[in-house]
């Protein structure tokens, strides 16, 4: 009895002190927090990926089939 006592008293101990990785690693949190450079370096990589979707679309039908929606999106871009 005293064994049992004492082996939930040392389970009950070491989950207080490894609570927060237990919950994160069973009830991970979705938001995670980003560094400034992580956000810059996601940012530029999502300008990166659009210019190359209008870039593209010039390669396949010319630069005269484009929206003015993306010849202006086109030059908000490249002056950033």
């Amino acid at each position: 009895m005293n064994t049992i006592l004492i082996i939930s008293a040392v389970a009950v101990i070491l989950i207080f002190f490894f609570r927060k990785n237990l919950k994160e690693k069973f009830i991970p949190n979705k938001e995670k927090y980003y560094t400034i450079d992580d956000q810059f370096n996601s940012d530029k990589k999502d300008r990166e990926n659009e210019v190359d979707k209008i870039l593209s679309k010039i390669g396949k039908n010319g630069l005269n089939d484009l929206s003015k929606e993306d010849r202006k999106r086109l030059d908000e871009l490249s002056k950033k």
